[in-house]
């Protein structure tokens, strides 16, 4: 290998390191903020969010990948443009495409990677992470008792207490409702401090100096006006609540695995196969449905030899019966109608989804292949661009990489949205951004092979003055 291919590849791969990890803990963070409301103040483990970042952030290769390769050949080619030593490379005869050869191999083994990924880690990475999500969002809020608020948290139950010990331990002021009671009447509990104890299943408070109220509405079954009122005071008692509810409990992976974005492509198959199957089914049932309503009498066609003759209908046919039997024949024609319309009207929702669900299919085997051909043509965008540019560092290239890939992901986006409502083909879905930004990336690469200025300053600040100029003879003209 040729040291200007080493100097090349030591050229990009820390730029790509460096850009890669940025990149993924800012999607990190934009996790974090979307489902924040999810993980805080449910009292998990610091191992349980670590976890499940560490499965989002498989979710997150997607773009960070792709991102990250457009902005560290942008930077490296844009760093040899700016000191020169692109120039030096040209004049020692070796062209443009030559000195992207290695990184190109490169560039084909990390998509070669990337579809190995999406196919083989992914879905097992969006398997856990849709488990663990599922789990945390139906975790309850944990006990968590606050100054001076009632707390509902645990049902039949209301408890406020005053002051809390430094300890986190200790009670002042504890007042608590318990609605357990068949008869809708609460009993009040009020203790002057108290101590909190807990397991995996159950929370004790140990109250101390209080007084317990209890109501009843007296001991016949019927209506009685004079209620019994019983009042019991305490220097010290127990009570126990039931938290075992507040216990996160992992789910059986087996009940997501079936879901779209948790198979690899032979998956995949298999379930398209299997949906078009079940639609084939469904479409049979409410054609049979639905011909059903239509009839025919033709009971003696077959057994008869003898031969009728057409007869003509030249006018309405509701018009050749008796007038005692129109009523009933448009009654009865009515329901008829009714009765279809609402059958199809239950059948089209369901046809809808069964539709949309053998689209996403379609999309998500395609999106197998698209994450690779996103970094060959980020690639193809983002060396020609930096070599034109001739800007190195944080600056220029990272303005540049954030508009191609911006325009990338939003037509990527709303072709993937079109693809799913059924206005675009579920093959465009996924490959139409790669389609059109691919002119694009052949363009650039032209523009870079003859040394074109194409974002030169210089040239452009010329063309302004030149307009301006232009503007003010014709200006001067007119009078």
């Amino acid at each position: 290998m040729k040291k200007i291919h080493l100097l090349l590849l030591k050229a990009f791969i820390r730029p790509f390191f460096v850009t890669f990890f940025i990149v993924m803990f800012i999607l990190l963070m934009f996790f974090l903020f979307k489902y924040v409301d999810d993980l805080i103040g449910k009292g998990f483990e610091w191992y349980v969010i670590l976890e499940l970042m560490y499965y989002a952030s498989a979710a997150n290769v997607s773009m960070a990948l792709p991102l990250s390769i457009l902005l560290s050949s942008i930077m490296t080619f844009g760093t040899l443009g700016e000191n020169y030593e692109l120039v030096a490379i040209k004049s020692a005869g070796v062209s443009l495409q030559k000195a992207m050869m290695p990184l190109l191999v490169l560039i084909v083994f990390i998509a070669i990677g990337s579809f190995l990924f999406s196919d083989v880690m992914l879905p097992k990475a969006n398997l856990k992470f849709g488990s663990l999500l599922w789990d945390i969002r139906n975790k309850k809020l944990s006990f968590l008792i606050k100054e001076g608020v009632f707390n509902n948290s645990i049902p039949g139950y209301s408890i406020r207490v005053d002051k809390k010990g430094d300890d986190g331990v200790s009670l002042e002021g504890v007042m608590i409702y318990d609605h357990t009671s068949n008869n809708g009447i609460a009993k009040i509990i009020i203790a002057k401090e108290g101590k909190m104890a807990s397991d995996d299943k159950n929370l004790l408070l140990k109250l101390k100096n209080g007084v317990r109220y209890e109501e009843s509405s007296g001991r016949n079954t019927v209506y009685n006006p004079r209620q019994q009122f019983t009042r019991m005071r305490f220097k010290e008692t127990d009570q126990k609540f039931d938290i075992s509810s507040f216990k996160m409990n992992r789910t059986d992976e087996q009940g997501f695995r079936n879901n779209t974005q948790m198979l690899n492509l032979k998956g995949l198959v298999k379930k398209e196969d299997s949906l078009s199957k079940e639609l084939d089914s469904v479409n049979k049932f409410a054609a049979m449905t639905v011909s059903s309503y239509f009839k025919q009498n033709n009971y003696v066609k077959g057994y008869t030899k003898v031969k009728a003759v057409e007869k003509a209908i030249d006018k309405p046919v509701l018009s050749l019966m008796p007038v005692t039997q129109k009523q009933a024949v448009i009654q009865s024609a009515l329901d008829q109608a009714n009765s279809i319309k609402q059958t199809t009207s239950g059948r089209l929702t369901d046809y809808g989804d069964r539709i949309r669900n053998i689209i996403k299919v379609q999309i998500e085997y395609q999106k197998k292949f698209t994450l690779a051909a996103s970094c060959l043509l980020l690639f193809f965008i983002g060396a020609p661009l930096g070599a034109i540019i001739r800007k190195g560092g944080l600056g220029l290239p990272v303005v540049m990489a954030i508009v191609f890939f911006l325009i990338y992901h939003i037509i990527a986006t709303v072709a993937e949205k079109s693809a799913i409502t059924g206005t675009l083909a579920p093959f465009f879905g996924p490959w139409l951004a790669i389609i059109i930004l691919s002119p694009v990336g052949a363009f650039l690469t032209y523009k870079a092979t003859v040394d074109s200025a194409l974002f030169d300053v210089n040239n452009l600040k010329q063309f302004v003055v030149s307009l301006f100029k232009k503007k003010k003879t014709n200006l001067q003209v007119k009078p």
